[in-house]
């Protein structure tokens, strides 16, 4: 009969190896299965929940039946869906470069040594971004009214004729106002601690060589801080494509300049809810979703091939 002998090098045998190697799998599962059961919960099923809704639709009469693709069909012939994508790409092709260049200078005027009182500067610049989004557009709402807050009270004492803030032609830049006010602290933070753990070598060899501020900034600083701008330009353009709370606040204020169209999410918001369309919602949702996917994969693929 053959018997399992140890291993002459480790003195185990092959039985007993195999044991090990399988507890340690098993703990290996054990680490990450918390965060798998989570993840499977609170976003894989989420998201298999909408593509199933998606495949379906509701009438009045005949109630509920499969349709395939035609919600996707729709919605890639809705001109609604495609006019609020159309206006949030202008929004972040104009304000995210706006913001992320304010953030990179604060950054950079911190960063740099010479800005008297920096830390209380840094946190009077973050402190914007603790103030909840609702409250924020709120704040900035009333300001905006020309038959109250700031611009009414200044067309009232001098006789002034501000534009309307909340007029359809503006009220889009006054929306970027306050995503710009909200955010430019979260991502001066980030252009900020890049800028913290570049080695002072580098400055060092600067300065025997004599480069002032502006080509220390443009050949260390820049170059060593790439992987932050593409992370920040990243989030900044899944976050415009996620526009809600400020469009969603403001119509109340604004109810001629924002309809329920203004952005992706908003339009989806008001089918789901106003118009007790949760199929095609849906289905809009997953559309928006694969857009921003997309966008944010090329901005990332073209970003971190110029930093290669």
């Amino acid at each position: 009969m053959t018997t399992l002998q140890p291993s002459a090098a480790t003195g185990r045998s092959p039985a007993g190896q195999a044991a090990r190697k399988t507890r340690r799998s098993w703990k290996g599962w054990g680490f990450i299965g918390p965060f798998a059961i989570v993840f499977a919960l609170v976003f894989l099923a989420p998201l298999a929940y909408s593509v199933y809704l998606s495949l379906f639709r509701t009438q009045l009469i005949g109630g509920t039946h499969f349709v395939g693709l035609d919600n996707y069909q729709q919605a890639l012939q809705d001109g609604q869906f495609w006019e609020g994508v159309t206006r949030v790409g202008l929004f972040l092709l104009i304000q995210v470069p706006i913001m992320l260049g304010i953030a990179l200078l604060v950054a950079l005027a911190i960063d740099s040594g010479r800005l008297y009182g920096k830390d209380f500067f840094r946190i009077t610049v973050f402190l914007p971004y603790a103030v909840p989004a609702v409250v924020a557009t709120l704040m900035w709402g009333f300001m905006y009214g020309t038959r109250y807050g700031l611009v009414g009270d200044i067309n009232s004492a001098f006789g002034a004729k501000l534009p309307d803030l909340l007029s359809p032609d503006l009220v889009l830049a006054s929306i970027g106002n306050i995503v710009t006010w909200e955010f430019v602290g979260y991502n001066m933070l980030i252009f900020y601690a890049a800028l913290r753990v570049v080695p002072h070598s580098l400055y060092e060899a600067a300065e025997i060589d004599g480069a002032g501020q502006l080509r220390v900034i443009t050949a260390i600083k820049l170059p060593a801080i790439r992987g932050a701008l593409v992370i920040a330009t990243i989030f900044s353009i899944i976050g415009s494509f996620q526009l809600f709370n400020e469009p969603a606040i403001l119509q109340k204020l604004a109810p001629n300049a924002i309809t329920t169209d203004f952005t992706p999410n908003y339009y989806t918001y008001s089918l789901s809810f106003s118009g007790q369309q949760q199929n095609y919602s849906a289905t809009v949702a997953i559309v928006m979703g694969v857009i921003t996917m997309i966008v944010a994969y090329v901005v990332q693929l073209r970003g971190m091939r110029k930093g290669a």
